[in-house]
């Protein structure tokens, strides 16, 4: 669609959410076709459709955007598929038949160009709505494997926009000319940090500079998981890098503990944190390994950094989805999955030998970087437009 030739506002609708995996890619395609149109003399006209408790509903207000709930209904997975039948997701399904009538409303209402569904259980409703007012879905897939509410919404959509190339052979045959490779969308800002103000921002004065920098993180409330093992061979580590430790607020006290007994040169090499904000991308840029979760934003913003990484898998994440893509990259040698028992011993097998050899760090990062998208917000808006005048043409 040519923008410029637009005498209103192109309106985007927006479903999906629940999460940051779901909420933040749809978050940055905003911000970015918001820019490209502008460019163009354009106005953007946003509706996100989302749930009252999901991180959207705080997201979407304070970006200036229009919010709308719909009901919605949760489906509780459960490998036996007579749990799957619980009173609780009988009663949830219930809400979905609602949840359409009310988002039909709203699309026919709004009638958007084009019609942005990132997952979570409440793109569904909005989804299936976008097909019965005849405006163009575009699906956007953040990890490796179709999400649920992905599937459910696939035979429904103009585009499925998935973020890697392995994805594609896992798609519905039916589905699949209709799929086109973007990335996951990575916040601008995340790629382009300074080392030198990390050091500054996190008074790092007992870092050895000749050392690696092991960035450890479970997410903002931490990974108890993660901080164990760690804890466990925290001397050692120290011994070989410096560490900087985001930990999650409630875990602060127990770790700051476990390392008072640290001899004082190795206890300065060690940064311990509740929470990373906006240091976040100088603390991306001075880290030569991450230790983390492989959520699947996690694994856009390291790829697109070229970081060697050490990926300890959420067991519980839902379809097993954590494993799947830290796999997909630990099959290419872009990164080190720990798939099984995770202990100190297997962390530090898995880490050690990225402390010692540099010349694997960069080969390990070349490879990472070879799968990172950098420009997937680009890549995603260029899909938008595309399925918009299709559909207007």
């Amino acid at each position: 669609m040519d923008a410029s030739s637009l005498s209103r506002p192109f309106r985007l609708l927006v479903t999906g959410g629940g999460t940051g995996g779901h909420t933040y890619p749809a978050l940055t395609a905003i911000r970015t076709l918001r820019s490209r149109l502008a460019a163009d003399g354009c106005a953007l006209d946003v509706l996100w459709i989302g749930t009252a408790d999901g991180l959207e509903a705080r997201v979407a207000p304070a970006e200036g955007i229009a919010f709308r709930t719909v009901a919605t209904g949760k489906i509780r997975r459960s490998a036996n598929p007579l749990k799957m039948l619980s009173a609780a997701n009988v009663k949830d399904m219930a809400r979905v038949p609602l949840g359409v009538a009310q988002a039909r409303a709203i699309v026919s209402e709004f009638r958007p160009d084009v019609v942005l569904a990132t997952g979570g259980y409440v793109a569904v409703p909005a989804g299936l709505a976008a097909r019965l007012c005849k405006r163009p879905l575009v699906l956007h897939e953040q990890t490796v494997r179709l999400g649920l509410a992905n599937r459910k919404l696939a035979g429904s959509a103009t585009r499925i926009a998935v973020s890697s190339e392995s994805s594609l052979p896992l798609l519905p045959a039916e589905v699949r000319d209709r799929a086109v490779v973007t990335g996951n969308p990575v916040r601008p800002e995340i790629l382009s940090g300074n080392p030198d103000k990390a050091f500054q921002a996190l008074d790092l004065s007992g870092f050895d500079r000749r050392l690696p920098t092991v960035y450890v993180t479970g997410g903002a409330q931490g990974a108890q998981q993660i901080n164990g093992v760690v804890r466990e061979v925290l001397p050692w580590l120290l011994g070989h890098a410096n560490v900087i430790h985001q930990c999650g607020p409630a875990n602060v006290d127990g770790l700051r503990s476990a390392a008072a007994g640290l001899d004082p040169a190795l206890a300065g090499r060690y940064h311990l944190t509740g929470f990373v904000g906006p240091e976040l991308p100088d603390v991306l840029a001075l880290a030569d390994v991450v230790v983390s979760r492989s959520g699947a934003g996690t694994l856009a913003e390291l790829t697109a950094l070229g970081k060697p990484a050490v990926f300890v898998p959420l067991a519980t994440s839902a379809g097993n989805e954590q494993a799947h893509n830290a796999r997909h990259l630990a099959d290419a040698g872009a990164a080190v999955a720990l798939l099984g028992e995770v202990t100190g011993r297997t962390l530090a097998e898995a880490v050690g030998p990225l402390l010692t050899d540099a010349a694997g760090r960069t080969a390990m990062a070349q490879r990472a970087r070879a799968y990172g998208m950098p420009d997937a917000a680009d890549r995603l808006v260029d899909v938008l437009l595309s399925a918009a005048a299709e559909a207007s043409a």
